[in-house]
């Protein structure tokens, strides 16, 4: 019942969104989006990108302007972030967390030191540069998530961290740097790098007695992903030339793509 009312949220908030900008009629450009995610947690006392997930959904980018290479961009995603390091040796079962939050019904693993799993429901908003000739885009913005499922592991062991125990903050913040590759026509690819800029959690970590250490707590995301404009239209870019060889200096026009930039209709 929760998720639903998240969902119907968001809903809402990509609607009001789409009605804010300032735009020209019938440039809607809607895509569907697949991709991974490779992230760790700032904070957590695990290192390295080892933690991968899922990143998929929908956007729709709205052209602002009549040459149409500022675009506005918002998405609905679910993403997958978090935090993994496997055991160096197997552990035994009398590790356990100091005797506290262990959810002894669930089967100890003696491979895993810590695995964190948090999945979002996100809305991205993004503004970007296109050059439309060649499909290269950059562009930067900010997102909201919110936390709909939490599963912890540590020293083996599954914790009672869960959704409802608060443990991590339900509202995700962070900012985006985005880059976009055309590959051919509406398919392109997609690098991103995004990190909280509000803690998820705050943590006490005890280094020994009496000694404590307390650590904010932040998603760093790396994303690789497809995106595929469903109706975006292209046309045949004729200023691409062949490089010229050695036997001659003709340049022949490639069979290259191009968005097709026809003015908006008033």
């Amino acid at each position: 019942m929760e998720q639903m009312k998240t969902m119907k949220r968001i809903f809402l908030i990509l609607v009001i969104c789409l009605m804010a900008f300032q735009v020209y009629p019938q440039r809607f450009i809607g895509s569907v989006i697949l991709g991974m995610n490779t992230s760790q947690v700032d904070g957590d006392e695990v290192y390295h990108f080892r933690k991968f997930g899922v990143n998929g959904g929908g956007s729709v980018m709205v052209a602002l302007n009549e040459k149409q290479t500022w675009f506005a961009t918002i998405e609905l995603l679910y993403t997958q972030k978090g935090s993994y390091q496997k055991a160096a040796v197997k552990m035994s079962d009398t590790l356990d967390l100091d005797g506290h939050n262990i959810d002894y019904s669930k089967p100890f693993n003696e491979k895993i030191k810590y695995k964190l799993n948090l999945d979002y429901v996100e809305v991205p908003i993004l503004f970007h540069y296109e050059d439309p000739r060649t499909g290269w885009a950059l562009g930067l913005g900010a997102s909201w998530g919110r936390l709909v499922n939490v599963k912890e592991i540590e020293n083996g062991w599954r914790t009672t961290t869960s959704l409802r125990s608060g443990t991590y903050r339900k509202s995700d913040w962070s900012a985006i740097a985005d880059l976009k590759i055309r590959l051919w026509k509406g398919l392109k690819l997609n690098f991103r790098y995004q990190y909280t800029f509000v803690p998820i959690r705050t943590r006490t970590y005890y280094i020994g007695t009496p000694k404590e250490r307390v650590r904010k707590q932040f998603n760093n995301v790396i994303t690789m992903r497809l995106i595929y404009s469903i109706n975006e239209k292209y046309v045949p870019n004729n200023k691409y030339y062949t490089r010229p060889n050695r036997y001659t200096s003709v340049r022949r026009p490639t069979t290259r793509y191009m968005r097709d930039t026809t003015p908006f209709a008033k």
